[in-house]
């Protein structure tokens, strides 16, 4: 599968996987969401939308998108089933070549316009002609069929875990044959149409966006539901703290461990830690010496104080990674080898690569504004100091980062990439092909590793997903076995996500497969 992702896209995918500290802005002034039943304020860390286009859009617009827009699935991290949303049932041929969905009938867009057979082939087709942002998930499909107005039938040309795909958050939302006759830039100027809760009613680009009820969804309503959301960016850390404490806001998330700490033991919000898929790893650069010695790079993750990374870094909310795959998601295995910090068998491995004390220099770049990001680096420094390594830590903007990355001349690169990553698809495909596969131009594969036996493991695995799930989930522990071997990264912690809400708010669930989202027609206000 080739991850045919637009490089600004890519880039700005990056930007809201990290708490951005960001601009010392101070919000627009509200009215009270607490004292406004029908108005829910969703006080967000980054940019709410940074293209309004649903084909195109891969990075924090998922957010507002899977509340305007739905998929014919969704994967439901907690039960690992998939629900039924757009179709109403759906199945496979024995090779996993062909599958078939029945739609949901009675569905209009927000203009009107009838879902159906129609719309379905009409929006992965765009996606696919398009090509951008999460387009990649649709490779596999070869032909769309029209079996009649509410089934379709997808032939594939290899065998590929579809209700997977169909559930994807990014790049398998259902749009309106409609579109085909508005103008080229209809997007650009801030307009959206699909079956989704909820309807665009204002958007201010790059700052906020205003959702109103859709009243007639086909999901139905009952009274307590809110009939406008307010999605709105706010970067400074205190401000949304103190929009949160004041009831100005009724969720965020994203706040520094400290203030998290205080928050609880005030008593007067709600605050809820749930795991993650977003995971923190720290890629070394395979193409340059010492770091193409596997002795170098074990060294350097027997170096890694994961525990102190865990405990002063994130402030106890993270765990250590075991493996590639974060805990919940599948394809993990608690039973995969787990470095430690030990930094006599890191001292044993340098003095077997002929490395000695003094002689090894390393350049660590992480994303400016990261306070995690800079305290793991900091405390990885000061170990790193004690067996005779020197770190450089750089904090670069995304762009420069990448750029650095990105060059042609190994030397002139990173020795160590520091980078979140969370899933496009809820499978360990996303993750071990995205960032370890090798690849013929450098897109996430930070370490620039290759290795053919990884390489065919994993996309063994990738098709067995769509006929035989155990088999594939042992190919996935499998190729991290060889990972864990060749260290071509460090695998530091698996993030936690904390919520902060007003007590009043009731039917959020937090699903790790949507990051960040917040299905606003499951809230109400007690």
């Amino acid at each position: 599968m080739k991850k045919k992702v637009a490089l600004i896209l890519v880039l700005l995918m990056i930007l809201a996987a990290v708490t951005a500290c960001g601009s010392k802005d101070t919000p627009a002034q509200q009215p009270d969401a607490s004292g406004q039943m029908d108005v829910l304020y969703y006080a967000y860390n980054s940019i709410p939308v940074l293209n309004w286009d649903p084909s195109i859009e891969f990075s924090n617009g998922i957010i507002v998108m899977n509340n305007i827009y739905e998929q014919l699935l969704r994967f439901n991290a907690a039960t690992k089933e998939y629900e039924k949303v757009l179709a109403t049932d759906y199945s496979k041929s024995e090779d996993g070549l062909v599958w078939t969905f029945k739609l949901r009938e009675g569905v209009k867009f927000h203009d009107g316009t009838p879902f159906n057979a129609e719309a379905v082939k009409y929006s992965i087709e765009r996606t696919r002609e398009i090509g951008q942002g999460a387009a990649f998930i649709w490779d596999a499909v070869e032909e769309i069929k029209i079996l009649d107005d509410y089934t379709v039938e997808f032939v594939l040309s290899y065998p590929a875990p579809l209700d997977i795909i169909a559930s994807c958050p990014y790049a398998a939302f259902m749009m309106s044959p409609s579109l085909a006759d508005q103008p080229d830039n209809w997007f650009e100027q801030g307009n959206a149409n699909g079956t989704g809760p909820y309807k665009l009613q204002q958007t201010t680009m790059g700052d906020e966006v205003i959702l109103t009820r859709n009243e007639d969804y086909w999901g139905g309503w009952g009274d307590k539901y809110f009939e406008k959301v307010i999605i709105k960016k706010v970067t400074e850390t205190s401000s949304r703290r103190q929009m949160i404490e004041t009831g100005e806001a009724d969720i965020t998330t994203e706040l520094p461990a400290e203030d998290i700490e205080a928050l609880k033991s005030s008593g007067n919000v709600v605050v809820e830690v749930v795991p993650s898929f977003t995971n923190l790893m720290a890629f070394f650069n395979t193409q340059k010496a010492p770091l193409n010695d596997v002795r170098v790079r074990k060294a350097l993750s027997y170096a890694m104080p994961y525990d102190d990374v865990v405990e002063h870094a994130m402030g106890g909310y993270a765990k250590q990674s075991i493996g590639a795959i974060p805990e919940g998601m599948w394809g993990h295995s608690k039973d995969l080898y787990q470095y430690k910090h030990d930094l006599d068998k890191a001292k044993e491995l340098l003095n077997e690569a002929g490395i000695k004390e003094g002689e090894l220099k390393l350049l660590l770049t992480y994303m400016s504004g990261d306070e995690a990001e800079k305290k793991m680096a900091e405390l990885y420094k000061a170990e790193l100091s004690k067996i005779g390594v020197e770190l450089e830590i750089r904090a670069m903007p995304w762009e420069s980062q990448w750029d650095m990355a990105m060059g042609t001349d190994p030397s002139s690169q990173q020795d160590i990439f520091v980078m979140y990553w969370w899933n496009d698809l809820a499978t360990p495909y996303s993750y071990l092909y995205s960032l370890f596969h090798t690849e013929d131009s450098t897109l996430f594969n930070l370490s620039y590793y290759k290795n053919p036996e990884y390489d065919a493991l994993i996309d063994g695995a990738h098709e067995n997903s769509a006929v035989d799930i155990e088999e594939a989930e042992r190919g996935f522990i499998a190729a991290q076995e060889i990972l864990l071997e060749d260290a071509p990264a460090i695998f530091i912690y698996d993030k936690n996500t904390v919520w902060i809400k007003s007590p009043s708010l009731k039917g959020h669930v937090d699903n790790p497969s949507y990051p960040y989202v917040v299905f606003f027609n499951k809230l109400y206000r007690e």
